[in-house]
């Protein structure tokens, strides 16, 4: 008892009362450790949401490479840092610096165009030959040059009212932006430096995110993270490789036939590739072009070259690459094209489509898992009292009482 008492009386008081031995927690362990969790990632993208469109890229790039890399270990004996260094140097020769000289050309290409126009917003300019000779619509054609364009002063009211600025601003923002080299620059670079780590430490990354996928959709997460690599690979693969090299192919044949502007074509043909109908659409107006300027050979062959090389590659190529056509609808491919560009940039061109993919293929596995329980639920008996008649009945074990 005057243990007990001394104990009481050396105790201090607490200010929110006496404590009950036996406590419950407020929040479950599992539950704050989530939140928190999600309050992190939350700081994470809200302080480093301007590396995020490299680090996208990046991990774009890995994953759609990612069975080159791991035939490139086994030629370097499974090191992992001497892997990773030797793709991104493949990456910068082959990819980077190719793209690099193409975009240089294509914006020095750009700003003629915007010189020509500052130079006909001033003067004016008649009409060319070959928009008047065109047959039906050359004579109405020639009357709205005259009025939107070839006036002094046309282009400049044209420009603001589409852009809402002057054509003056227009030409000064493009060469800003055709000089904000040191920006695109750093993102590459930061690009690079993301895509290096996701070569070298790829493999125990994806481990634990197979865990904590694991965790958080158990019966999903096999068949996620199986369709995830393989639509990112496919989307990469199908249709930015080849609308590259369709732009590429179909730059060298503009050149070729004459086209004003070839590399700037040979871009915005890459670029109208990756929407379906976009290629052709590309060249049968260049091709249209040359023959209204009286270049008819050049027209018609610039014609059938496109036609074969597009049969070339949606016969054979696309196919052994991906292993069968993508069907990517063409609606999210539009949105995927022009939400990429508006808030990623150039770069959005090709993670905007790929983002798109994977929407649509998860979209599709919900749908699919939908059905799958529905047929299940149809071949259940739907009525759950079942009678049975007395043949159907188990034979009734007498047990003596006690």
């Amino acid at each position: 008892m005057n243990r007990s008492s001394n104990r009481k009386g050396s105790a201090e008081p607490r200010w929110l009362g006496p404590v009950s031995p036996n406590r419950v927690a407020l929040i479950s362990p599992i539950s704050a450790a989530r939140w928190l969790l999600i309050i992190v990632a939350a700081a994470a993208i809200y302080f480093f949401h301007g590396f995020m469109v490299p680090v996208l890229a990046a991990l774009v790039i890995g994953f759609a490479s990612w069975p080159l890399y791991r035939r490139l270990l086994t030629h370097v004996g499974g090191n992992t840092t001497i892997g990773a260094t030797l793709a991104i140097i493949f990456i910068v020769l082959f990819i980077v610096i190719p793209i690099s000289i193409g975009a240089s050309y294509a914006a020095g290409e750009i700003a003629d165009w915007f010189r020509w126009a500052v130079e006909v917003n001033r003067n004016g300019a008649p009409p060319p030959a070959w928009i008047i000779g065109l047959p039906f619509a050359g004579e109405w054609l020639g009357t709205q040059w005259t009025r939107h364009i070839g006036a002094p002063g046309a282009v400049g009211e044209l420009a603001q009212l589409i852009s809402g600025a002057n054509i003056g601003a227009i030409y000064h923002g493009v060469l800003v932006a055709g000089n904000s080299a040191f920006h695109i620059m750093l993102t590459l670079l930061f690009m690079l430096i993301a895509l290096f780590f996701v070569y070298r430490d790829g493999a125990s990354f994806s481990g634990q995110i197979d865990l904590l996928g694991e965790r958080i959709f158990p019966t999903r997460w096999e068949r996620i993270s199986r369709v995830v690599p393989a639509t990112i690979s496919s989307t990469v693969t199908g249709m930015t490789l080849i609308a590259i090299g369709e732009g590429i192919v179909l730059g060298i044949a503009y050149w070729i036939a004459g086209v004003p502007s070839p590399v700037t074509f040979g871009v915005l043909t890459g670029i109208m590739a990756l929407i379906p109908g976009g290629a052709p659409l590309s060249f049968t107006l260049v091709s249209a072009y040359l023959v209204a300027n009286g270049s008819y050979v050049a027209g018609a062959g610039l014609f059938i070259w496109g036609s074969v090389e597009l049969f070339i590659v949606d016969k054979t190529l696309r196919p052994r690459l991906v292993g069968g056509p993508i069907k990517l609808p063409f609606l999210p491919t539009f949105f995927g094209l022009v939400g990429g560009v508006k808030t990623m940039g150039f770069l959005g061109l090709f993670i905007g489509p790929v983002l798109m993919a994977l929407v649509v293929s998860i979209w599709r596995e919900w749908i699919r898992e939908v059905k799958i329980a529905d047929v299940i639920e149809a071949e259940q008996p739907s009525d759950p009292e079942v009678v049975l008649s007395e043949e159907d009945l188990p034979p009734v074990r007498k047990v003596s009482g006690p």
